[in-house]
């Protein structure tokens, strides 16, 4: 048997022995994935290292510590959020309970990608986990060194409720000629295509979150020492390698002029005039990738940076001063290129983005209210930001995810739970009375009458059932 079809057949055995259903199961796959993340973090940040030439402060920032956190917060909700939600049954249906509650789907396949190779993967994982699924893992053959660190610690922490595949394009493949009960996929538009055609053969739902182009929009309200500093780390981070990066950055010229040194000095200040020689910056995780942003950078006004090495595949930290027309300005960079793009005012930003595919997010440096709530009103994306970059993504009650082409479904938190979860519907009626009869034939002039009251008064029963609902509390307690 083909190793992605037995990774599959062991999970579906698994998950149909009923074993991963109960709450105790579930915690405690939780707590052996804290617990492995814990017990080689330095295992996990060596590979990080290798791959991306990630610093260890970093990597515990963004990667390990953060599934870390994301693991924590589950394992502390979890038992609330899969408690049964009663639901309000209409008059011409009582005596009756109805109740939702949150079921497993079955076996997942999480897609994960190179720039954030534990957190992409693992992050998933947990939700999968936490609703009660197996789930088989395909990590990036693009971070190989963390592709061998899952394949070597994740069997021995959670044995058969994760199965680790790797490999490459053959390998994900074969996976995809399985099926699944859902997909997780993170990755670009193109390689999602081909999941979604994938899925379509079972039926088998999907989340995809792809990337899309970030813009940010800055005034004159806004603090620019502040913003620029944040804008900088946002951009920079994992040389630029992160979905939710600011992509480029609108403004008014007056804007962009007071700006441009204040991102060339705040670089120097987390990187160093040389971040060549930085522990703390990053390398570009291949060299297709590198010669696509060698030739983005070539093919715009440089006003900062570009200096590059192909042999180590470093990349500084870019500002650009890009012309109508500039490739730069037409896909989403993934790397440490900062187009800064002047535009009259709000209105024009707001034009430019709407004229593109829907932005994973969007990030507002203003504190006018008007421009706020013009940017919410008028913007469509995956996120709304107001003053910080890439922040939203540590907040677990928020949900992540993109909207039209930076993505389909979202998760962290609780909306993982639920992305990995189906929420049956559930009702019990006692076999007496049957007031079920008023809906038996023969129909009459009087049965219409007694359904069309019923009927009616159910339209208004919300009100009246709150009232109930707040009265009969004491008594329930």
């Amino acid at each position: 048997m083909h190793t992605a079809a037995a990774a599959v057949a062991r999970s579906r055995e698994l998950f149909d022995s009923g074993v991963s259903r109960p709450l105790a199961w579930r915690l405690e796959q939780l707590g052996n994935l804290r617990r492995m993340l814990t017990e080689h973090r330095e295992d996990f940040a060596a590979a990080l290292l290798s791959d991306l030439g990630k610093h260890r402060s970093e990597s515990q920032l963004t990667e390990i510590g953060f599934v870390t956190a994301e693991v924590a917060h589950l394992e502390r909700h979890l038992e609330a959020w899969l408690r049964p939600r009663r639901v309000d049954v209409p008059l011409a249906v009582q005596p009756a309970r109805a109740w939702t509650e949150l079921t497993p789907l079955g076996v997942v396949l999480v897609i994960g990608t190179w720039n954030y190779p534990v957190q992409l993967a693992l992050a998933p994982l947990a939700g999968a986990l936490a609703a009660g699924n197996t789930v088989v893992i395909k990590p990036s053959e693009h971070a190989p060194a963390t592709s061998a660190a899952l394949v070597r610690w994740v069997p021995d922490y959670l044995g058969g409720a994760a199965e680790v595949v790797a490999g490459g394009i053959p390998a994900t493949t074969a996976l995809l000629a399985e099926r699944f009960d859902h997909i997780f996929f993170t990755g670009g538009q193109n390689a999602a295509r081909v999941v979604m055609r994938a899925a379509a053969e079972h039926l088998t739902p999907v989340t995809l979150e792809l990337g899309g182009r970030c813009p940010a929009y800055v005034d004159g309200t806004a603090d620019l020492a502040t913003t620029a500093s944040r804008i900088a780390w946002g951009r920079f981070v994992n040389a630029g390698q992160t979905c939710v990066a600011p992509d480029y950055v609108l403004g008014t010229p007056e804007i962009l002029d007071a700006l441009q040194p204040l991102i060339v000095d705040a670089t120097t200040s987390m990187f160093g005039k040389d971040p060549a020689g930085s522990a703390s910056y990053g390398r570009i995780v291949d060299d297709r990738h590198f010669e696509r942003l060698a030739e983005l950078a070539d093919g715009s006004t440089v006003v900062h940076g570009g200096q590059r090495d192909s042999e180590s595949r470093y990349f500084a930290p870019t500002l650009l001063r890009p012309a109508s027309g500039d490739a730069v300005l037409d896909e989403e960079i993934f790397g440490p290129l900062l187009p800064l793009v002047p535009v009259s005012g709000p209105d024009e930003a707001i034009r430019m983005i709407n004229a593109g595919g829907k932005p994973l997010a969007v990030y507002v440096f203003s504190a006018d209210d008007g421009v706020r709530g013009s940017f919410a009103a008028e913007t469509s994306s995956g996120a709304l930001a107001y003053g910080a970059p890439a922040a939203h993504v540590s907040v677990p009650g928020l949900p992540f995810g993109g909207v039209g082409g930076s993505g389909m479904g979202a998760y962290h938190g609780e909306h993982s739970v639920r992305t990995f979860s189906h929420e049956r519907a559930s009702l019990d009626k006692p076999m007496r009375p049957d007031t079920l009869r008023l809906a038996y034939p023969p129909y009459g002039t009087a049965k219409d009458g007694l359904v069309a009251a019923l009927l009616s008064f159910a339209g208004r029963a919300p009100g009246r059932s709150k009232a109930r609902r707040r009265k009969a509390r004491p008594e329930a307690s």
